[in-house]
């Protein structure tokens, strides 16, 4: 399960960090927010790599996890229409999104799984 929540993480990094620059040209705000994004995600890989690693920090890269899925609602709508991008279905935005569920749930599994 560590496996998958390591192959969530980074899709969802790579995700944001190729967009983030593409975002820019439209909205520096929200680009700039891609890119931070992306590189707190590379930061949680990293910790989740090192001896500085805690089960309770399954629970802060599950929020993570979540308020990211819920950011893109903040910023298009609660509506499916958030995955939409000039009435194409945006496969990145949907990709990214259930890699951060799968993330989101793995890391539940991992804290209960190591939680005493």
């Amino acid at each position: 399960m560590g496996y998958l929540a390591i192959v969530a993480t980074l899709t969802t990094a790579g995700i944001h960090l190729l967009l983030g620059p593409r975002v820019m040209g439209f909205s520096q705000t929200v680009g700039t927010l891609f890119i931070l994004n992306g590189l707190g995600f590379l930061g949680g890989f990293l910790l989740y790599s090192s001896r500085y690693w805690r089960p309770e920090l399954y629970l802060v890269a599950a929020g993570y996890a979540i308020v990211t899925i819920l950011a893109l609602f903040a910023f298009q709508g609660f509506s499916f229409d958030a995955f939409y991008m000039q009435g194409n279905l945006n496969p990145l935005a949907v990709a990214a999104k259930v890699a951060e569920a799968t993330l989101a749930l793995c890391a539940i599994y991992l804290y209960r799984t190591s939680a005493p």
